[in-house]
């Protein structure tokens, strides 16, 4: 079972508004044949809301790892995660 990207920004949306700025790419393509293709999607999340202003870099991570905690037992593999606040280069 695969979780599509678009699962992802609607859960990330409903939970981090406001949100400047959000990518869901799916990099699954990228490892056919590795053994962890079959069990779920590989998505790399690129976001920039105000509510990561003043948070460290784990903290981000577990807010969107809040955000989707329903979705990834149904089919995620790997996330990558670029979480920014506005602003942050």
């Amino acid at each position: 079972m695969h979780v599509q990207p678009a699962q992802v920004d609607a859960a990330l949306r409903a939970a981090l508004a406001p949100i400047e700025h959000l990518e869901v790419i799916d990099d699954s393509h990228l490892h056919a044949g590795h053994a962890g293709a079959r069990e779920g999607s590989h998505l790399r999340v690129v976001l920039v809301s105000s509510r990561m202003a003043g948070l460290s870099r784990l903290a981000r991570h577990r807010l969107v790892y809040d955000a989707l905690r329903q979705l990834i037992p149904q089919g995620v593999h790997a996330l990558a995660i670029d979480a920014r606040a506005p602003g942050e280069a």
